[in-house]
């Protein structure tokens, strides 16, 4: 898990949030309750669309060194500052698994249906099956 420093704009019923080392990744919500819950996956996502892109991955910055930089004194000026801890995806790292003959081959069928590869297919189902049991 990574600590990230997240800016909250607005009023009740209507809140923002961004991230000043994740310029881009932004989302609202009409609670702060829904808001934490809504950054953290939309940074997850986000984080994770920059990882497929090839894109290199910003650094999160603690409040103390954020807190040195003018951009962001300016940017927190009018906005709480909170702190949320999010599984950020990382580089892919090569895994060997044993799976049933048939079943793979309905993986391998389903993953060139959804243009995927099998790699790509099998983590997003893993996520998936990971997000629904988690809730």
């Amino acid at each position: 898990m990574t600590r990230v420093v997240m800016l909250i704009h607005g009023e009740a019923g209507n809140y923002g949030a961004s991230f000043p080392d994740f310029p881009g990744a932004t989302t609202g919500a009409d609670d702060l309750d829904e808001l934490y819950r809504k950054a953290a996956e939309m940074l997850a996502f986000h984080v994770g669309g920059l990882v497929e892109d090839g894109e290199p991955v910003p650094r999160a910055r603690s409040l103390e060194e954020l807190r040195g930089d003018p951009v962001f004194v300016e940017d927190s000026r009018d906005a709480l500052v909170g702190l949320i801890e999010v599984d950020l995806p990382g580089r892919a790292v090569r895994v060997n698994i044993s799976v049933e003959e048939s079943l793979l081959k309905r993986i391998d069928r389903a993953a060139e249906a959804a243009g995927e590869s099998r790699s790509g297919f099998l983590a997003q189902a893993a996520k998936a099956r990971l997000t629904s049991s988690v809730a």
